[in-house]
């Protein structure tokens, strides 16, 4: 009913998981991961204990091949189960019960685990694999989302389409710096859930990464009188304002001296 990808970043500082199904919410069950410690997946029957307990087993040093011993060994249900475990070092591991629907199964590989069950056909791990190997140097969450992707064209879960999601884990990386949460999105119903979730990603990206020094455009008198202009025309008494209200503090320098090129698209009206 579901596939997924559970993933160690090639740099070794993130983790994460995407995963998509028909099914409602699917974010709400599958997905787990914590910073310097690792990130699994559980589904088909999906046993949700496992999201704790592997966690725990893989923060007290267990890599993911042994975390994921430990939790067949304590589930009776586990040819029921399925569940994909990358660990802190990027080892990997993936079980699929005898019991899942078919077609069900998975792969591993270095720093990564694909799985799914009740899907099209063995074509849909193929294709996340192919993606998945492909995208070294791409932006971990969107690698994930490439890869989820990749499943989604190759037929995904053969009922249809119902929700996806995309959990990303970094040290710092939370609002704030105040937990280690990158990305969090969920689709929770949707006839295209997959294309929705890159939707949000880039959104997400728009305004919570902060901008790059090529993205950043100098504002000099002439620019700024003409987003002053285009903040009262908004109905704001300055720019400073319409930045915060539309949340774009991170794509535009306190001081105005600067600002992000898709926000001066936006503002310009030559956004795509």
């Amino acid at each position: 009913m579901t596939f997924s990808i559970a993933a160690r970043s090639d740099d070794g500082e993130s983790w994460g998981v995407a995963v998509a199904s028909k099914f409602l919410a699917v974010g709400s069950v599958v997905p787990a991961a914590v910073a310097q410690v690792g990130a699994l997946a559980t589904q088909a029957h999906a046993n949700v204990a496992y999201k704790g307990i592997a966690l725990s087993h893989l923060d007290e040093g267990a890599t993911a091949d042994i975390a994921l011993q430990r939790l067949l060994e304590e589930d009776e249900g586990r040819d029921h189960r399925q569940v994909g475990i990358v660990d802190v070092d990027g080892g990997a591991a993936s079980h699929t019960g005898s019991a899942c629907i078919d077609w069900a199964g998975g792969t591993t590989g270095d720093g990564f685990a694909i799985q799914g069950n009740c899907l099209a056909g063995p074509e849909v791990v193929e294709a996340m694999r192919s993606s998945w190997e492909a995208g070294s140097g791409t932006p971990f969450a969107h690698r994930l989302l490439a890869a989820l992707t990749a499943g989604d064209g190759a037929g995904g879960d053969k009922r249809g389409r119902q929700s996806a999601a995309i959990l990303v884990v970094r040290d710092g990386a939370g609002y704030d710096a105040g937990d280690d949460i990158d990305v969090d999105l969920r689709v929770d119903d949707h006839e295209a859930p997959v294309v929705e979730l890159a939707r949000l990603l880039e959104l997400n990206d728009l305004y919570l990464v902060a901008s790059t020094e090529e993205e950043k455009v100098a504002i000099d008198a002439d620019l700024r009188t003409e987003l002053e202009d285009f903040a009262r025309a908004q109905g704001q008494p300055d720019f400073h304002t319409w930045v915060g209200t539309e949340n774009y503090e991170m794509r535009v320098d306190d001081a105005l001296a600067w600002i992000d090129q898709r926000v001066l698209d936006i503002v310009r009206g030559t956004s795509a």
